[in-house]
């Protein structure tokens, strides 16, 4: 059967329907060795190969995840894209030219000191990555859509997700950070600038009836926008396209859209290609929108309670007596706290006190927040400002794939052909290559006190 990439989704549901439609009017059944058996003449027909999955099913089932894959794509699609290398070994290298300095005056008849010219790399691990689902012969006899075809585009979909929080996680090891301003939204006055993801959302008044701030978020503004693209600007980190790109998430995009020179994307769509996930401009940045953009926040400290209280004035102790709330013995081990301003790391704890890693002062009854946000348990977004040629990836059409299993593939392991299963598989490796090339933003927004921890 020849191979054939559809694209048109009402034509790839024909395509679909055609070649299962091959395998059906023949009677065709999958036996206990993977090969496939008209039922009306007994014949048996083998694939050769490792794929129990008829080639053109397989090409097809693959082309469907990739796709899917793609669209969520946001971090990777201004990434440096590398292939595996050769053999796939476990480690890939990124490549980047050396670059010169400022030229000096020429002096008649004198031959200048040359520079030397080469190039330095960048590698990375690469490791590999999956998952699959079980599907059961009910609910392929009883569903009314093809469950193939739905695993795989939710498989598509895992495999982008995937993709893309580890991409991010590799960008946040970046080492320029610049932190929003704390300020209080009631009256607009500038309380501080944060240095710390801990102190951000510090200062302003609280609202009644509630132990989250409601003012005193440090939001991201078009004055903090300028500043980074002034620093990358001062840095030379050359453009995509002639703008910088920033990956932010739709909390603090909320807040961004609010700010008179905010230029939608619909306004300059007609003359410009857009990016995925594109939602506008300001200051010449270009703002991409994903839910996959990082939030900063702690768990709850306790079973029933965000918070807990410390039970019992502390005077320079690393030992906290608390109450407030029930916890597990050894549950807040390796966690971090936030103890009257002040970020201390868990290391260990009974269900009411706990060991922490330095001493502290605290009065009786003062309020133990989750360490891991911003002041008084916030959540903190981090926005990923970049340039061309910032950070590489490893190629996701190369080695990543869609595996489907039929009834009857797994032998003796499924003796009555109840399961199939249908999952995906791929390696992955990232790195940054330009360091100053990145600039991370660490903001708030006006959903601080309700988005959790990505």
């Amino acid at each position: 059967m020849k191979t054939t990439n559809v694209t048109n989704p009402y034509m790839k549901a024909l395509y679909l329907a055609m070649t299962l439609q091959l395998f059906a009017d023949a009677g065709t059944l999958v036996n206990a060795t993977g090969n496939y058996v008209n039922a009306g003449t007994g014949n048996t027909t083998a694939f050769s190969g490792n794929d129990t999955l008829a080639p053109a099913l397989k090409t097809y089932y693959d082309t469907e995840l990739l796709e899917n894959a793609r669209v969520e794509m946001f971090y990777a699609q201004f990434a440096k894209k590398q292939p595996l290398p050769a053999g796939r070994g476990k480690t890939v290298e990124w490549r980047k030219w050396n670059t010169f300095a400022k030229a000096g005056k020429l002096t008649e008849g004198v031959i200048p000191t040359g520079q030397k010219f080469g190039m330095s790399s960048k590698t990375g691990s690469i490791d590999q990555y999956g998952t699959y689902a079980a599907i059961t012969d009910q609910l392929e006899l009883h569903a009314y859509d093809d469950v193939i075809l739905g695993a795989t585009e939710e498989m598509g979909a895992s495999a982008a997700e995937t993709q893309e929080k580890l991409i991010r996680d590799a960008l946040l090891t970046g080492t320029n950070v610049l932190y929003c301003d704390n300020i209080d939204q009631s009256t607009g006055a500038f309380i501080g600038t944060p240095t710390s993801c801990a102190t951000m959302g510090a200062g302003g008044t609280t609202g009644a009836g509630s132990d989250i701030k409601k003012d005193g978020w440090a939001l991201l503004t078009a004055k903090m926008v300028a500043k980074a693209a002034t620093k990358m600007k001062k840095d030379r980190v050359p453009t995509i396209n002639g703008k910088y790109v920033a990956v932010i998430h739709p909390s603090v995009a909320f807040d961004l859209r609010q700010d008179e020179a905010w230029i939608a994307a619909h306004q300059y769509a007609a003359a410009t290609e857009l990016f995925s996930g594109e939602i506008g401009e300001l200051h010449g940045v270009r703002f991409v929108e994903t839910t996959e953009a990082k939030i900063f926040r702690g768990e709850d400290l306790a079973q029933n309670g965000r918070t807990l209280l410390v039970n019992g004035k502390v005077e320079n102790n690393a030992v906290v007596a608390f109450d407030g709330g029930t916890v597990a013995a050894g549950a807040l081990a390796g966690r971090y706290v936030l103890l009257g301003g002040e970020r201390r790391r868990v290391v260990s704890n009974t269900g009411s006190s706990m060991t922490l890693d330095s001493a502290v002062t605290a009065a009786d009854n003062a309020v133990i927040y989750p360490g891991e946000g911003g002041a008084e348990g916030c959540a903190v977004y981090g926005c990923l400002f970049v340039g061309k040629g910032a950070y590489g990836v490893v190629d996701l059409n190369d080695g990543t794939e869609v595996i489907v299993k039929p009834r009857g593939s797994s032998g003796t392991a499924d003796p009555l052909d109840q399961r199939s299963s249908v999952g995906w598989k791929g390696v992955h490796a990232a790195a940054i290559l330009y360091d100053e090339y990145i600039v991370r933003v660490e903001c708030g927004s006006s959903y601080s006190g309700q988005d959790k921890a990505n």
